[in-house]
């Protein structure tokens, strides 16, 4: 008589099966565990590379007519801020990362109850973050943060009202951001694109008659920026909440048993997703550090434009299709290694990389041609901010191809488990040698803008290098994530 195997007992193909029984009835797109690995990457990766740089045109629009409006300081009021600002929500963020990893390998498998106990669970855990600790120690910390990045007077005038209401208003753009990830990490890209193409449509119409004034609405300047932001986030955020409490998306945030927190879950999500938003915390501490550099410079106010036009605006059209790449990198490695198959998840990643590193090299020529023309754009036109601006274009026309791959491999190592990597990447790459660079040649020779420029290019070639050694050593394939199962 033949007894059943116990689970300790089945072997790979028995495990193979038992995950290919669970996907024949899932609701998820099985094509990305079984289909063609690029299509699969950039089915994931296209949707989010285009609502990445439609979005950022919320970003471009602003700084054109706060420009063009207020003036250079309004644009380095605007960089200076919205580096702050991300060094605070990222700690929010860190819990999507958390929730994506989950959300992947659940959705893998096939098992659609941890998927929405999962989501759930990091919706509530995120707005109360937002909406309980963010909103009131960044409204009442802004004027120090300001003080700390050494922006002069008439950049911390405009600044302020900006960065506060950013503060106060921002679990609009954190729902958003959650239902983004967790829908990519289920497998569809599509739904958060068409709702960022909705949120940026609404935001650039908002900023233009917010900034600028039209008929009987006043122009607000700098703060209508983030006066059109945080209204068109938050009009998305209601619409979204009504679609996942109806189960009208592969998502849901709607239980079957209990609307209590799961602190098992919320654990988990801590577990992976403090790592990463530690990384995250890392960086853009670095970035606050590298605008205080900036800010001692004997032109800091053309130099703080320039960075902001250059580097925020400019480079992130190699940044947002990094990310993309990046997002797809690990929602297809995570939904892989979660359907067992685990050398088709690093060839996902491989992939990946592969289509960063043509995209970064196409933006780079643009970079490096047409630096005077791109700058021209949003107005700079105060030759010593030029001259400076066109410096680091040329510098990032390089840079950008090291951050391409070294995403693709941060999603690969991310989306598989291993957030702990990335952060000691990042500390080293991103903090240690940037910063390293500039304080050592402060203290000797004294700084340029081309220094800090060259510091920047250095930390993204070592981010690169380290990337792609840590994930080809392939730890991650051994990493377990689970959350159990409910009682009904």
């Amino acid at each position: 008589m033949a007894f059943p195997k116990r689970d300790d007992e089945k072997g790979p193909q028995d495990a193979a099966d038992s995950a290919e029984e669970r996907g024949k009835d899932s609701k998820y797109d099985r094509s990305i565990i079984e289909g063609p690995l690029g299509k699969a990457v950039w089915k994931i990766a296209a949707p989010t590379m285009l609502a990445n740089i439609f979005g950022g045109l919320q970003g471009l629009v602003d700084h054109i007519v706060v420009g063009n409006v207020v003036g250079f300081k309004g644009n380095a009021a605007i960089g200076v801020s919205w580096q702050i600002f991300l060094v605070v929500v990222v700690f929010v963020a860190s819990i999507f990362t958390g929730m994506g990893i989950l959300v992947a390998r659940f959705a893998g498998a096939g098992q659609e109850e941890k998927v929405d106990r999962t989501v759930y669970q990091a919706f509530i855990t995120a707005l109360f973050i937002a909406l309980v600790i963010i909103a009131p120690i960044g409204y009442f910390a802004s004027p120090m943060l300001l003080d700390l990045v050494n922006a002069e007077a008439g950049v911390q005038a405009e600044a302020l009202p900006y960065l506060r209401i950013m503060f106060l208003f921002s679990s609009g753009m954190m729902v958003f951001f959650m239902l983004a990830g967790a829908l990519r990490s289920a497998g569809d890209a599509k739904t958060p694109m068409i709702l960022g193409f909705a949120m940026t449509s609404l935001n650039v119409v908002l900023n233009i008659i917010l900034i600028s004034g039209f008929g009987p609405i006043p122009s607000f300047g700098t703060m209508g920026a983030a006066m059109g932001t945080c209204i068109a986030s938050g009009l998305i955020a209601v619409y979204s909440f009504w679609n996942l409490w109806n189960r009208k998306w592969v998502v849901s945030i709607r239980q079957k048993t209990s609307y209590a927190p799961d602190w098992s879950v919320i654990r988990k999500l801590f577990k992976f997703g403090l790592p990463a938003g530690f990384q995250g915390i890392a960086m853009n501490i670095g970035g606050v550090f590298m605008l205080a550099f900036i800010g001692s410079l004997a032109q800091s106010a053309a130099a703080q434009a320039a960075y902001a036009i250059s580097y925020t605006q400019l480079f992130s059209l190699v940044t947002f299709t990094s990310v993309g790449l990046m997002g797809a990198a690990a929602a297809v490695a995570g939904q892989n290694l979660g359907a067992e198959q685990p050398e088709r998840a690093s060839s996902a990643v491989h992939t990946a990389a592969k289509f960063g590193l043509i995209l970064s090299a196409f933006v780079g020529i643009f970079f490096l041609f047409f630096p005077r023309q791109l700058l021209a754009v949003f107005g700079m036109t105060e030759p010593a901010a030029v001259e400076i601006g066109v410096q680091l274009l040329r510098i990032l026309s390089i840079s950008g191809v090291f951050v391409s791959v070294a995403l693709a491999y941060t999603g690969g190592l991310q989306g598989t488990g291993d957030t702990k990597s990335p952060l000691y990447i990042s500390i080293i790459s991103q903090v240690v040698i940037p910063l390293g660079i500039c304080f050592a040649v402060q203290q000797t020779i004294g700084l340029e803008p081309w220094h800090i420029w060259l510091a920047i290019l250095a930390g993204h070639f070592t981010r690169c290098v380290l990337s792609v050694v840590r994930f080809r050593q392939g730890n991650w394939q051994h990493i377990n994530v689970d959350i159990g199962i409910t009682k009904a």
